[in-house]
């Protein structure tokens, strides 16, 4: 019998953009993510779910139910989760300064990671020239963007019927596209200034789905990306080195390798059955 994997501790986690309510989001993936890793901090960096889809449709299934439950049991063991909204869920923002079942609503929270280093934590839609001056372009993005996912879940479904692992066709379409690339450049920037106006040592963001972690003329960028496309989580250690955890590619060690006899069931499957 294979042996199940361990649970994973850090000093904090990051998720954000899971997109709860739209057929696109990778819930079964992030509850595994949460089934295997613990944490004395978590931070939900916002879109986590998704009103701008429901209000036009409903889609909630159990998965995205269990994701939600899954968070609250957490905050109700003592972990301190802190909510901070984002554009696709800005009806939270209502809520900021209270708490529900534990979990803290903020618009913002600056952390102060082991080693000494605060940052400061937002979604990061303020600093989208598009979400904050042209919406309605931002909602018309939106519907070309959930139409890819589309395409990128029937995509996934041909990869896992021939045993391969997930992997984000519109995360590599996106990556290629050159206006992207510089809006994603200059979304970067933009955070890294803020961290330095506000004179704190790096900044913790999502809205891009993009993750990423490099140093910004002295100051940390970290975007914890997504569980859309990347399936992505930002994660402090005790010493306060922090990482991001590509959670596919963690899934896909524990997966056998594809080949010709991916999928069949062999002669001793079949006695045991």
């Amino acid at each position: 019998m294979d042996a199940v994997p361990a649970v994973k501790r850090y000093r904090s986690i990051w998720i954000s953009d899971v997109h709860l309510g739209t057929r696109g989001c990778q819930a079964e993936l992030l509850l595994d993510f949460l089934k295997h890793t613990e944490s004395d901090h978590l931070f939900l960096v916002g879109d986590i779910v998704d009103g701008w889809r429901l209000k036009k449709s409903w889609y909630w299934p159990q998965a995205h139910n269990d994701v939600v439950q899954k968070i609250m049991r957490r905050a109700r063991k003592g972990v301190e989760v802190y909510y901070i909204p984002g554009n696709h869920d800005e009806a939270a923002r209502d809520y900021v300064g209270l708490q529900f079942g534990g979990v803290h609503v903020v618009d913002e929270w600056v952390h102060t990671t082991a080693d000494g280093r605060r940052l400061l934590i937002t979604h990061g839609d303020k600093f989208d020239a598009v979400v904050r001056y042209a919406k309605w372009l931002a909602l018309l993005g939106d519907h070309a963007y959930v139409t890819l996912l589309h395409v990128n879940t029937l995509f996934n479904w041909v990869r896992r019927k021939l045993g391969f692992s997930y992997w984000s066709l519109s995360a590599y379409l996106k990556h290629k596209a050159k206006t992207a690339v510089e809006f994603i450049g200059k979304y970067e920037e933009a955070l890294g200034e803020e961290a330095r106006r506000r004179k704190v040592d790096g900044v913790v963001c999502g809205h891009i789905h993009t993750a990423e972690m490099r140093d910004i003329e002295g100051i940390l960028y970290c975007n914890d990306g997504d569980w859309v496309e990347s399936c992505t989580a930002l994660v402090e250690h005790d010493s306060g080195a922090l990482e991001i955890i590509h959670w596919t590619e963690v899934m896909a060690q524990r997966l056998p390798a594809p080949g010709p006899s991916a999928g069949k069931v062999t002669a001793k499957e079949r006695e045991a059955a």
